[in-house]
């Protein structure tokens, strides 16, 4: 039996949203998620720390960054406003203000760019894994942790090109 997540939606609530390559989920990751010894938030860090150091589904490289980017912004400020992002090799990071249903969100997110990279790297079939963490930001020092956390991911993943795979409205 499958597991999904609850997601809450609320319009203008402001959401931490991370979703993954399909090729980057493996055992390790699923026993993870298994877990009920830890909370939500444990499970998400322990598999966020675990997906920074893998080279499991690293697709998101290069051109494929660009065209992810490129439509993230597009959607501001129809589905919602985007404050942030980190583009890692296997996974994405986001922080937004809704503007529509959350799932609506998502489909348009995922669906979109999954036909995109899949034509741009000659590869076929399900791109991104099916389900996605979310969490609505409570109050304004986890807006701004969140913001950090995002903001430094690739840093502290001590990718070359952690600059290029961050944006954020509070930069210059």
């Amino acid at each position: 039996m499958k597991r999904t997540l609850n997601h809450y939606s609320k319009f203008d609530t402001y959401q931490f949203v991370t979703f993954r390559t399909q090729d980057s989920v493996d055992d390790y990751l699923h026993r993870v998620n298994q877990n009920s010894g830890l909370s939500i938030s444990q499970r998400q860090m322990e598999i966020d720390s675990y997906c920074d150091q893998s080279n499991k589904g690293c697709y998101l490289n290069g051109e494929v960054m660009d065209i992810i980017g490129c439509h993230l912004k597009q959607l501001d400020p129809k589905f919602y406003r985007l404050i942030a992002y980190s583009i890692m090799p296997n996974h994405v990071h986001l922080l937004f203000q809704q503007k529509q249903e959350l799932q609506e969100i998502m489909r348009k997110v995922k669906g979109s760019t999954a036909l995109l990279i899949n034509t741009c790297l000659a590869r076929h079939g399900k791109f991104w894994e099916r389900d996605y963490f979310d969490k609505a930001i409570r109050d304004e020092r986890h807006f701004l942790l969140t913001y950090e956390y995002i903001k430094n991911n690739a840093i502290k993943a001590k990718l070359e090109d952690a600059k290029r795979r961050f944006y954020g409205i509070y930069e210059s």
